[in-house]
């Protein structure tokens, strides 16, 4: 036993020799600090994978690796900062909201959740990835909707005003998809800063005319929201794009390059990648009515959804009346004292989850329990309708474009603010430090 003993020390010591000389090997590293927060090597390089891969799908050619990682950080630097500010007022995207979600995606694709799964992993990536980067991308957009929409004030003078406009020269029957690049100087620049982001925006608006790539361009050297994307917007139509750039190209055509325009944030160059006819000549609205409970230290998730069972229970029995129980129950303040009515509109003004689940519903039908940011509901779709955008324009349509317009503004000045008030510094590995 003794030997035996002494055996398993001697060999216990033979590992431990050669560990020590054994060279390092570094599993990850601490890329950027962000307040109290952290960015990992892996996050990063795990990002430029993407944006690479989407890049071949797309056949686009990329800026150099150094230009495409200053890039891929500050998009990260934004989204941390984000999630800490969810994080800060209770912001939670609870796993039954996610299934929800979930469920509706896979309605759309015409598929069940299990086939959306295989679907996914095939390509690689780990169901549980999905999810949790789904989930972020829905606290994303509801941080975003919470802390911009009450930046935005849309005046009765605006809304008539742009009713007036098209009354009189009718609805711009153009959508303008806008290349943007954001050459960016700083808060309260010198006249050197100033002069400095000045030349370099005449050098990219040169190459840009002596046929460079827009969009690897705007990769390298962009500084605006889309400059992973290449700098690129979606279609616009002109009454809802930010007033910077309905300014500059009303009158441009396919292919122009106007710049450099000076605002308050920077140098912005911007091409007019492509035009088409107004692809929403026609506008689909839905009228429906809800029934809204909010969780509280009260009212717990459970009870909540579990009350709202019942409610369906009874209304589909004929035991209860959806406005009686609205009127009751419903904590949703503006439609609640209405019966749950919430007049024709646009499902795209709602949340998300609550859109998809009246892009799942027939007519007259009602909705099972689901959950969204504002708590849980209960809807009906009462009638689908389709309005002619162009000859019926409407207050309501007004305000959606005047809405997105300043959305799009308020989005970009909230989170310029974001992180000039915060403490970020990137760490450069030791070796390209030395």
């Amino acid at each position: 036993m003794k030997h035996s003993k002494k055996m398993i020390f001697a060999l216990l010591a033979l590992a431990m020799s050669q560990t020590s000389v054994a060279a390092p090997v570094a599993l990850d590293r601490v890329s950027v600090q962000i307040n109290d927060g952290i960015v990992l090597e892996s996050e990063i390089k795990n990002m430029i994978t993407t944006v690479r891969a989407n890049a071949k799908a797309a056949n686009q050619t990329l800026p150099s690796d150094e230009a495409l990682r200053t890039q891929v950080i500050e998009r990260l630097i934004l989204t941390h900062l984000q999630m800490q500010m969810a994080e800060r007022i209770g912001l939670q995207i609870g796993d039954l909201q996610l299934d929800q979600t979930i469920e509706n995606i896979a309605k759309e694709q015409k598929m069940s959740v299990a086939q959306m799964q295989q679907s996914i992993e095939s390509e690689g990536t780990s169901f549980s990835q999905y999810r949790e980067q789904l989930r972020q991308e829905i606290t994303l957009g509801e941080i975003q909707r919470i802390q911009v929409q009450r930046r935005i004030q849309v005046s009765p003078q605006e809304i008539s005003g742009l009713v007036k406009l098209i009354e009189e020269q009718g609805l711009k029957d153009v959508e303008f998809q806008i290349g943007h690049i954001l050459i960016e100087v700083p808060s309260n620049p010198s006249s050197e800063q100033l002069e400095s982001s000045s030349r370099r925006a005449e050098i990219v608006l040169r190459r840009l005319k002596e046929g460079d790539d827009f969009r690897s361009t705007a990769i390298a050297s962009s500084s605006g929201p889309k400059a992973l994307e290449g700098g690129i917007w979606d279609f616009m139509n002109i009454n809802e794009m930010p007033t910077l750039f309905a300014e500059v190209v009303n009158s441009a055509k396919k292919g122009d390059i106007i710049g450099p325009i000076k605002s308050g944030s920077g140098f912005h160059i911007i091409k007019v990648i492509d035009t088409r006819g107004l692809q929403t000549q026609e506008v689909s609205e839905v009228k429906s009515r809800h029934i809204l409970l909010k969780p509280s230290p009260i009212l717990s998730e459970e009870r909540a959804k579990a009350m709202l069972d019942n409610f369906l229970a009874q209304i589909r029995s004929g035991d209860a009346d959806f406005a009686k129980l609205a009127k009751q129950y419903s904590e949703d303040p503006g439609s609640g004292a209405k019966g749950g009515e919430l007049g024709w509109a646009d499902p795209g003004m709602y949340v998300p989850e609550f859109s998809q689940t009246l892009a799942s519903l027939e007519e007259g039908q009602i909705s099972e329990p689901f959950r969204t940011t504002h708590g849980w509901h209960i809807v009906q779709l009462e009638s689908r309708r389709t309005t002619d955008a162009t000859d019926q324009f409407n207050s309501n349509r007004a305000h959606q474009l005047i809405f997105r317009r300043k959305f799009n503004e308020e989005l970009q000045n909230w989170l310029d603010e974001m992180r000039s008030e915060a403490y970020i510094e990137i760490i450069e590995p030791e070796t390209k430090r030395g």
